[in-house]
């Protein structure tokens, strides 16, 4: 079957679409990644989904409009990503949407007198469905919600299915705008797997180098802008001092906890330091990679031997993330999953693709130890599209 995932992350900088070929072979799914194609997002499309997602007044009418908005975004990056790649739509047989997160609360906070969980990925199925003429799986992370579990991360079921190996201890690294980790050991089976989100990925680092350029850039490219700078230790140690890094796994985090008013308390921080504007991106480029190494020093290093940190997203491309978590990891190797075949900035799209192949095939799809579930859980609700009559 030939499948299209699509991703559009925490930092809403763009649509990711993944064309995967997806096979079952004995019961056990098999997928390779075909091609990858990555559209930006619309300035204005974009503004509205970080103001709603930053929690700003809105009303249920703006919510729905921006879920069909995207939907037809989504779409149309669908198309485009077909024509790209030189296969017509047509052929593709199934689409995985992850949808563009607009709320997170995966650990059950008071509400109405009653402890509740809830998540909202956004990006209208339906929509999508019917201008691709593709049936379609969206909306992946209630369901595991449901199931007693936080909705997330859910990528360690892809982590697993590629990174996976009888001798070799592996973390899966996942930088996108928010950081998780997938501990795989070696020779696991799906049952040992863990996984949770380590912090902040690119989020915060984006959302400084928008305030100080003034929104002429959305990230630091290359990590030119921290390399210019110098770690202030004294801002690196407030920001150590982070509540979120001492919660015991499974955990989740989102732009609820690390978005706007964590990035004026941090502005305010550095300002009181008398950091200069390269100084803080440098210094939280460095908080980021080291909310990653606290994570795997206190939680998974004492269970399980790692040999291999391999990270995607586009903490990847980030020089000064990957030499402070060379440094600090070492003897273990660090890498980018493209070095092992998966492109970097294409995994989270290819794994929407072959968690939508489980759920049409009524499989599970999570992996209850990474997300705290009671058991497994089939992912996600299916749009049908109407099949087009031949003239």
């Amino acid at each position: 079957m030939l499948v299209v995932g699509v991703m559009s992350g925490t930092s809403g900088d763009g649509v990711d679409v993944a064309l995967a070929r997806v096979t079952d072979r004995g019961g056990r799914t098999s997928g390779e990644l075909l091609s990858h194609a990555t559209f930006p997002l619309g300035t204005a499309v974009r503004k509205e989904i970080l103001r709603v997602a930053e929690g700003a007044a809105v009303t249920a009418g703006e919510i729905s409009q921006l879920n069909f908005r995207l939907g037809e975004v989504f779409a149309v990056a669908v198309v485009a990503a077909c024509k790209q790649f030189r296969v017509a739509i047509s052929k593709v047989e199934l689409i995985g949407s992850h949808g563009q997160t607009v709320f997170h609360c995966g650990k059950p906070v008071p509400f109405l007198g009653k402890p509740t969980a809830s998540t909202l990925q956004i990006g209208e199925g339906a929509v999508i469905a019917a201008r691709a003429g593709v049936h379609v799986v969206s909306d992946f992370r209630t369901a595991d919600l449901a199931a007693g579990g936080q909705g997330a991360p859910l990528v360690p079921y892809i982590d697993y299915f590629l990174f996976g190996d009888r001798k070799i201890g592996r973390v899966g690294l996942n930088l996108g705008g928010i950081g998780n980790i997938t501990v795989i050991p070696a020779g696991a089976k799906a049952e040992d797997v863990y996984a949770f989100d380590t912090g902040p990925g690119n989020m915060v680092i984006d959302a400084l180098v928008s305030h100080f350029t003034r929104g002429r850039k959305r990230f630091d490219e290359d990590g030119r802008i921290a390399r210019q700078g110098q770690c202030n230790e004294r801002l690196l140690a407030e920001l150590m001092k982070d509540e979120y890094l001492l919660l015991r796994p499974p955990k989740s985090t989102g732009r609820e906890y690390y978005g706007a008013a964590y990035v004026q308390r941090l502005l305010k921080m550095g300002k009181r330091l008398g950091a200069s504007p390269d100084d803080v991106v440098r210094t939280a480029t460095i908080f980021t990679a080291l909310t990653v190494v606290d994570a795997l020093k206190r939680f998974v290093v004492p269970l399980v031997r790692v040999d291999q940190v391999i990270v995607s997203g586009g903490g990847a491309h980030n020089p000064v993330i990957m030499g402070q978590l060379a440094a600090a990891l070492a003897p273990a190797a660090v890498m980018a999953s493209s070095e092992l075949g998966v492109d970097a900035d294409a995994k989270e799209a290819f794994a929407f693709a072959i968690l939508a192949y489980q759920t049409w095939n009524r499989r599970t799809g999570n992996l209850p130890r990474a997300t705290g579930a009671r058991g497994g859980a089939i992912l996600g609700k299916i749009s049908y599209a109407v099949a087009k009559k031949k003239n």
